[in-house]
């Protein structure tokens, strides 16, 4: 048993014996590793990682970002209107009757309810398509691209049907 592990407080408690008993000691910082990494790494000539730039777009990339980029506004919006609901006087119908008084129009409200109902029925719909991935299906390219355009051509018309309501 190395010194490191005989000084080791938990070893007083018999439950905790089997934690310690793999224990080593660092034998450096993070730092110092990391300096050993680019230090390496400029010795060897290596490239830095390449930038997105260098990639050519495909749909499934721009469909990972969008499902993440909507997951984070959606639980933005929620948050925020959660916030708000507590913490603005007034109640629901006080800021509904407001909205109606700006006279904005059906095009603007319409683009407004198409602004809401697309991220929500995008996110969805591919968190659906990925819980298929997630049970082992449809991760040919082929099958990857149709069920993507099934997706945006479902989120699409299912916020277009949201709007017209």
């Amino acid at each position: 048993m190395s010194t490191f592990i005989q000084k080791c407080d938990l070893l007083k408690f018999p439950h905790y014996n089997a934690l310690c008993r793999h224990v080593a000691p660092m034998g450096s910082t993070a730092k110092e590793e990391m300096d050993k990494f680019w230090s390496k790494n400029t010795r060897l000539n290596r490239p830095v990682s390449p930038h997105v730039t260098i990639y050519k777009w495909s749909v499934p990339m721009m469909m990972s970002i969008t499902h993440r980029g909507t997951g984070i506004a959606l639980s933005g919006a929620i948050s925020a209107f959660a916030v708000a609901a507590l913490v603005l006087p007034g109640n629901y119908s006080y800021y509904l009757d407001l909205i109606h008084s700006l006279s904005v129009g059906p095009y603007l409200i319409g683009l407004a309810k198409f602004g809401i109902a697309f991220p929500l029925s995008y996110h969805t719909y591919n968190g659906i398509r990925h819980l298929c991935w997630d049970i082992g299906k449809g991760f040919k390219i082929p099958d990857v691209y149709r069920t993507g355009y099934i997706v945006l051509g479902l989120s699409i018309i299912t916020s277009l049907a949201l709007v017209v309501m």
